[in-house]
């Protein structure tokens, strides 16, 4: 698996991902979750397409299909088991119902990392659809809304990118903290 496919995101704060087992959430062909292995951490990656997941060969990387968005409810509960994870990392992925379950399952000084598309995007085609863009600042507001927690944000942006090819996304890079609410500090 090439570095190059993984993203300048991932890549730029994926070393901030403390020892545990890291959640690759929608993985697809497992860039992400072999980038981590190569790294020394363990990685669970999780997709609904076996095909996918049967080309994922890494030391460190377990793989398990799961329907994220219609799979039996105690499938996902078993998943996301409060503070399991040291990280998530999902990209070009969303499914807001399952936001409080995935901040749920992140350890405390864990990381979340996450990148997917963002309104505006329809101008470069695909998604275009608003179920699959979020709206200007919402991962943000997703983590306000986290009452449980507190989340500290490393970096956050919310824009055009020009490579691996022109889109609007929203990103954000986020520690988990002991309790309160979220602070912010953008940094280049």
């Amino acid at each position: 698996m090439s570095i190059n496919l993984v993203s300048s995101w991932i890549s730029r704060f994926g070393g901030l991902i403390p020892a545990g087992t890291v959640l690759d959430l929608a993985c697809g062909n497992g860039r992400h979750a072999v980038w981590l292995a190569q790294r020394g951490l363990q990685v669970l990656a999780v997709d609904r397409n076996p095909e996918l997941l049967a080309e994922i060969q890494a030391a460190g990387v377990t793989t398990r299909q799961i329907d994220l968005e219609g799979g039996p409810a105690e499938v996902l509960a078993d998943l996301f088991h409060a503070s399991r994870f040291s990280a998530v990392v999902v990209t070009n992925y969303l499914h807001r119902p399952l936001f409080p379950l995935i901040l749920e399952s992140v350890a405390k000084h864990g990381v979340l990392l996450y990148e997917t598309f963002a309104a505006g995007n329809e101008q470069f085609g695909k998604p275009s659809n608003p179920d699959f863009l979020l709206q200007p600042g919402e991962l943000l507001a997703l983590l306000a809304a986290d009452t449980a927690s507190c989340w500290h944000v490393l970096a956050f942006e919310d824009g055009f990118i020009e490579a691996p090819k022109p889109a609007m996304v929203q990103r954000i890079c986020a520690i988990k903290q002991a309790g309160g609410t979220v602070s912010a500090l953008r940094i280049a």
